[in-house]
């Protein structure tokens, strides 16, 4: 029926079923605007707006022929339709969205270790090179890490007691009937780890080389458990160069490469496909990233026209403007329990006495002392990033160990306006970062019940107490996050999005960590220093 009332050939179906309705309202909308606010009769219900999607059989991508102006409001206890929204016809867009099959081919890329892999798991510890941890998967958060250490010679170092996504939104910036209501808590509400979202992940395709596999214990909406095989992946990585210097006076350089342990999972949320990958280095930096893959969101267009607050991605399609908005919850243990928090940026020094020849610059740190004065913004443009340091240990220079919490990928917060609903909601996302003393009941950035609650929960809840964070137990919350302008190149699969940030030492170790690693052994007559060669007979020196 839907099909015919769009202008459709009657064989495709709607994709998705609604229970018989006892009752509807029916309301005519334009294609305008939709105020804001709760409909009156779904208030104090658990009401799900649901759209519709035309497939055209087995196999077709949904997206590409969504139902616009039609919207159903239902009762998920009762299974009622509250309200039936049916606006402005829109045609349905014909235009195929399939993407499976493919025909340019590459030469085969292979990466071999004939040894094996330098990982190894024993009873869910991970040990990898100079790195131990351990690792599960929480129906929630996803992958989360445990007593992430460095093995410093013959010490273990804690550096961080348990990491993990705390929450996700994807806020839609639409005012138009299908989309204006879209925020998201993808972890929150819907479970990055949960059975059915978490991905069994295959060899050759999300992980390449020799990799180890584990396994994970994962549950339904309903709490049934379940064996989510190959969910979590592990596997060693080429990254280029790690140090290297050619000694123009000696005539000989030495060269080590780099590698790094990644850890990985892979979440499938409706639409879109979230991989989250944690990265450890031999120089102890550790780096976070989530790829961001899958079907932009879409909104059809009558031909020749456009829309507001989206971008056209084909001529009947349009995908509307979004925010993918990222918090991970670092729970500190910098060679122990008691850390504080210094944000450190880069200051231009004014021309003067100090400054006789107007070069000069240096960073100024600034310790953040309690709960408000640790809700901070990234700025680029400062070089801004936070050091947390432990004052009750030292390295060589005297100076209290420390990591710094760099941004990798920084975009802008939250960009609602402050009065809107998902601006309550999300409270944790107006800011890049909080730092809070650890309490065991604060695991979410949202509060337990983001899509229950009028808004105010978690950080915002917890931090009015304006607790100190100084020589603490304390917790850092860091957003990182993507505005989403889509383009045509994003359909009908958008290549892969990045965000994230890195944790790096800063003066945490009393020289570089990896200056003690073997050279590689390549194969006979390569990585040999010759004469002539830059550097080596001095004819392209130079300082730098």
């Amino acid at each position: 029926m839907a099909g015919q009332r769009r202008g459709r050939p009657p064989e495709p179906q709607i994709q998705g079923r609604l229970r018989p309705a006892r009752r509807h309202r029916h309301v005519h909308d334009q294609d305008r605007p939709v105020a804001r606010g709760q409909p009156r009769a779904a208030r104090g219900r658990r009401g799900p707006r649901c759209v519709a999607y035309v497939s055209d059989g087995p196999g077709d991508n949904a997206y590409a022929h969504p139902i616009e102006n039609l919207v159903v409001l239902l009762d998920r206890d009762t299974g009622e339709i509250v309200e039936l929204h049916d606006g402005e016809v829109i045609p349905v867009p014909r235009a195929s969205g399939r993407y499976e099959g493919g025909v340019r081919e590459l030469a085969p890329l292979q990466i071999v270790q004939p040894d094996g892999t330098g990982v190894t798991v024993d009873d869910g510890a991970l040990r990898w090179g100079p790195w131990q941890l351990r690792v599960s998967m929480h129906p929630i958060e996803g992958l989360v890490l445990h007593e992430i250490c460095y093995v410093d010679g013959e010490r273990v170092r804690p550096i961080v007691y348990r990491a993990s996504l705390s929450e996700m939104v994807v806020p839609y910036g639409s005012t138009f009937m299908n989309h204006f209501w879209k925020a998201a808590f993808d972890a929150g509400d819907v479970g990055v780890g949960m059975a059915g979202v978490a991905n069994s992940l295959e060899l050759g395709c999300d992980c390449l080389g020799e990799i180890v596999y584990l396994d994970a214990v994962t549950v339904d909406e309903d709490g049934t458990p379940a064996t989510l095989r190959n969910a979590i992946c592990l596997h060693e990585e080429d990254y280029g160069i790690l140090w290297r210097h050619a000694d123009m006076t000696a005539g000989t350089s030495e060269v080590r490469r780099s590698r790094r342990l990644v850890v990985s999972f892979i979440a499938t949320v409706g639409n879109y496909e979230y991989g989250f990958f944690w990265y450890f280095y031999l120089d102890g930096t550790i780096q976070v990233e989530v790829k961001l893959t899958g079907i932009v969101q879409t909104q059809a267009v009558a031909p020749g026209k456009t829309v507001a607050y989206a971008n056209l991605v084909t001529p009947e399609l349009a995908g509307p403007h979004h925010q993918h908005l990222f918090n991970f919850r670092l729970d500190m243990c910098l060679d122990g329990p008691l850390n504080s928090v210094y944000e450190v940026e880069a200051t231009r020094i004014p021309l003067g006495p100090d400054n006789p020849y107007g070069n000069a610059f240096t960073a100024t740190a600034t310790l953040l002392t309690t709960e408000a004065e640790a809700q901070r913004m990234a700025a680029p443009d400062k070089g801004r990033y936070w050091r947390i340091v432990n004052h009750g240990s030292r390295n060589a220079v005297g100076q209290p160990v420390a990591y710094k919490l760099m941004p990798t990928h920084v975009g802008p917060a939250l960009l609602a306006d402050e009065g809107a609903a998902i601006s309550r909601r999300a409270a944790f996302a107006t800011k890049h970062l909080w730092v809070t003393p650890y309490a065991a009941g604060e695991r979410r950035a949202a509060g337990d019940f983001p899509n229950q609650h009028p808004g105010g929960a978690g950080l915002p809840e917890w931090t009015a107490a304006d607790r100190p964070v100084v020589d603490a137990d304390i917790v850092l919350w860091y957003t990182a996050g993507t505005t989403h302008f889509c383009r045509p190149e994003d359909w009908p699969v958008m290549p892969v999005e990045y965000v994230g940030f890195m944790l790096k030492p800063v003066g945490f170790f009393d020289h570089n960590p990896a200056i003690d690693l073997a050279p590689a052994q390549p194969p006979p007559g390569h990585c040999q220093a010759k004469p002539g060669s830059a550097g080596l007979d001095g004819s392209r020196g130079g300082t730098t």
